[in-house]
């Protein structure tokens, strides 16, 4: 419990008054002076003998989409005869942030919803949340920490993709050859790269040229959909426009996925690089912490992921669009001035201002 700088004030005026009343002997001033001790003094009485109070927070969801909605819940109620005043303060990401608290009848359960930022992408602390009891006249309070923290995951927004382009699946050799396997026709083999599936491997093929070959048996209409984000902090002119940046991966990655395509996620810093097949949340959750870097890197994306590659920065970076250019069917996405659909070479390059304008040209130029 402490005294608030109103009651700090009030006691120190109550307690000159008084001395100056009793020193002077003047019967009014020292009247008032002492009603205003009084009041400080049952200021702090009803702070120290107040209602008891049970207090239950909840953040509801705890993973949310970058803009999505996000809300705190707070259910007080007091048990004793007398009304209680709070104030309430919850940190977020580590500001505080102020929820208004309606006065607390006895008896009576108040919830109290209040929004929680969602503007920047990543993970954050909410809590602990801070209860001040406040006093008669506002002249003391006490305040209560309530210790629990809570993290709440923003993740990229996904917009709506419409699909990719048509895909060109290419085995490096054996496409001739057609392989009965469990009923299904053999598409093609191709040689074995670090990180193919072992059980995928054609032992006779294998054999036979010395050369551990796959059996490439994707669907040709499925393409695989490798995206190459750039992530150097030099690319972009400010950093709204990474985050736009992440979001348009984001998408491109979501959508291709739930239509069945295989996925590869690739940094320009190199220091992300997943695969996925079914579940785009292990791609969105590595998206959702990832942040600019000051390396200016450039990885490759793998041969047998050279079927459609879409490179996402803030500006034509000449060996990215390279990179782009090795793939049977590669696209630049440029967050920055909105231009029309163009082409370096034979990479499809589209620029836009906002997410929503290049997910919208993809969906235009690109999507089948």
């Amino acid at each position: 419990m402490r005294l608030t700088v109103r009651g700090t004030g009030t006691a120190v005026l109550g307690l000159l008054m008084l001395g100056v009343g009793l020193w002077w002997r003047y019967a009014g001033m020292t009247a008032f002076g002492l009603a205003l001790v009084a009041l400080v003094i049952a200021s702090i009485v009803s702070v120290l003998v107040a209602s008891p109070l049970s207090v239950t927070r909840t953040v509801r969801p705890r993973t949310v989409p970058r803009l999505a909605r996000c809300n705190g819940r707070l259910e007080l109620s007091a048990t004793g005869r007398w009304p209680v005043a709070l104030d309430a303060v919850d940190m977020v990401a580590g500001a505080p942030s102020a929820v208004d608290v309606p006065l607390l009848k006895p008896g009576v359960v108040e919830a109290v919803d209040y929004a929680i930022p969602t503007e920047r992408r990543g993970v954050f602390d909410v809590g602990p949340l801070t209860l001040r009891r406040k006093g008669l006249a506002g002249l003391a309070q006490a305040r209560t920490v309530l210790g629990e923290v809570v993290q709440v995951r923003v993740v990229p927004r996904v917009l709506p993709v419409r699909g990719l382009p048509s895909g060109a699946r290419r085995g490096q050799v054996g496409a001739d050859e057609r392989v009965e396997r469990g009923g299904t026709d053999l598409v093609g083999l191709r040689e074995y790269v670090p990180g193919d599936d072992l059980r995928r491997l054609h032992w006779a093929t294998s054999a036979r040229t010395g050369t551990l070959m796959i059996r490439e048996d994707a669907d040709p209409a499925r393409p695989h959909l490798a995206v190459l984000l750039d992530d150097n902090a030099a690319s972009y002119a400010e950093p709204q426009r990474f985050e736009e940046a992440v979001e348009v991966a984001a998408s491109l990655v979501t959508s291709a996925l739930e239509q069945g395509h295989p996925v590869r996620l690739l940094t320009s810093s190199g220091g992300t690089s997943l695969e996925e097949t079914q579940d785009s949340a292990p791609i969105l959750a590595a998206l959702a912490d990832l942040e600019l870097q000051d390396t200016d890197g450039r990885p490759t994306v793998p041969v047998r992921d050279l079927d459609v590659v879409a490179v996402v920065s803030g500006t034509t970076v000449p060996a990215l669009v390279l990179e782009a250019g090795r793939a049977a069917f590669g696209t630049v996405l440029v967050v920055g001035e909105k231009r029309p659909v163009g082409a370096a070479g034979s990479v499809l390059v589209i620029s836009g201002a906002k997410a929503e304008d290049l997910v919208d040209s993809w969906n235009a130029v690109v999507a089948r």
